[in-house]
């Protein structure tokens, strides 16, 4: 009898049901157009690709060498969860060169990625049940964070009027009794532009007086033009020390699939120790030959090929910025520091998801649609990144301006 049973046929077993947030997290569509366009390419298809923030030109020379050093065959141990001890110094030398800040380098972090920095961020500040004010539009991986810890975004709707920034009487209107932390990325990705530093000022005296954590994303501090007395863009840290800073070596570097960032954090013994805590357990550490190899990024060489690198974002700027106008496609705030233009389309008749899908399968040119970055401008605008080359802006507006002139 009990080889019988054992010969039944079992009914299947119940499929394992994901985590809620696994189930409800949001695609980053500018991934899903590149994969689209990637496909394309590999098909035959000239495309030009305008939707990601990489820009084309990889790591300095000398960050290349000193990588191919790590590899002769020595040990590549773990190295403490906050990052190598170097280039947590080196970070902070940084600062107090280029920046005039004294950072002390036990306060940085050494991320995988900025995107890693970000997530240490919102695990210490984010409890379920919080709220965390964001501008609309924005960043949209910041939003998945939040609601990763069963946060509540609060998306507060900007406009060119404010630079497509937060203000301290917009998150005062939108603020809640539950407000946890605000977070700001400036320069802004989509739409390039920094918010002005007493406005910053503002909405983080307004946070700290309320007891809300701020949060800002500087990945793109380094790419803002001078302001006009010739000075360097200025950190949040110049204003408010106790921000929680988080950036990357991804852009002003040029080390996007490197994955490495930092985060820079308020000088308390409890915050230091339990980053580093979460730090330990989300990823061990940071890629140990990455950390070495970024030395070289603050060699005076590596410094100087970056800023030639600033100069030549700024000429593209300028094709985008005239071929957009010429197309009937104008920016309504032109950038200043992320490598991204951000316009309205509302005018061609078409959503910006529209747009893009068929940018993309009538011109052959990929873009991001604003659905990405918040509900405020889901449809009307677009976002176009000018990290590509010189040759590949020209001729991908060339291709626009064709397919808008179709519509």
């Amino acid at each position: 009898m009990e080889n019988e049973a054992a010969q039944q046929p079992q009914s299947p077993a119940a499929s394992p049901v994901m985590s809620r947030r696994a189930r409800e997290a949001n695609p980053f569509r500018a991934m899903v157009f590149g994969e689209q366009a990637d496909k394309m390419i590999a098909q035959g298809t000239s495309v030009i690709k305008l939707s990601l923030g990489e820009p084309d030109f990889g790591a300095p020379p000398a960050v290349r060498d000193a990588m191919r050093e790590q590899y002769d065959g020595r040990a590549l141990p773990y190295t403490a969860a906050m990052g190598l001890p170097e280039l947590r110094q080196a970070i902070a030398d940084f600062y107090r060169e280029r920046h005039d800040l004294d950072i002390d380098p036990k306060r940085i972090c050494v991320t995988a990625g900025g995107s890693a920095a970000l997530l240490l961020a919102t695990a210490l500040t984010v409890d379920p049940g919080d709220d965390v004010i964001v501008a609309d539009p924005s960043y949209p991986c910041n939003r998945e964070l939040v609601r990763s810890f069963e946060g509540r975004v609060i998306d507060v709707p900007t406009s060119a009027a404010t630079r497509f920034h937060l203000t301290a009487d917009l998150c005062s209107q939108y603020w809640t009794s539950k407000t946890k932390a605000v977070m700001i990325t400036s320069p802004s990705n989509p739409t390039g532009t920094t918010i002005d530093f007493n406005v910053l000022d503002e909405v983080c005296k307004l946070a700290a007086s309320r007891g809300a954590w701020r949060i800002v994303d500087e990945t793109y501090l380094d790419l803002a033009d001078r302001e006009p007395d010739g000075t360097e863009v200025k950190s949040v840290l110049a204003c408010d020390p106790d921000a929680i800073v988080c950036n990357s070596f991804s852009k002003f570097f040029g080390m996007t699939g490197w994955r490495l960032g930092w985060a820079i954090l308020p000088d308390e013994p409890t915050v230091l120790e339990a980053v580093d805590d979460l730090a330990t357990n989300y990823y061990l550490c940071a890629h140990t030959p990455t950390q070495h190899a970024a030395l070289a990024c603050f060699t005076p060489e590596s410094l100087a090929e970056c800023e030639a690198r600033r100069q030549e974002l700024l000429a593209r700027r300028r094709i985008v910025i005239d071929g957009l106008k010429r197309i009937g496609l104008p920016v309504e705030v032109e950038p200043n520091g992320a490598f991204y233009a951000y316009f309205d389309i509302s005018r061609t008749g078409l959503d910006a998801w529209t747009f893009c899908e068929r940018a993309l399968g009538e011109a052959h040119v990929a873009l991001t649609p604003g659905r990405d970055f918040g509900a405020a401008t889901a449809d009307t605008h677009v976002r176009l990144s000018y990290a590509a080359s010189r040759e590949a802006l020209t001729e991908g507006l060339e291709r626009l301006g064709t397919f808008v002139e179709s519509l």
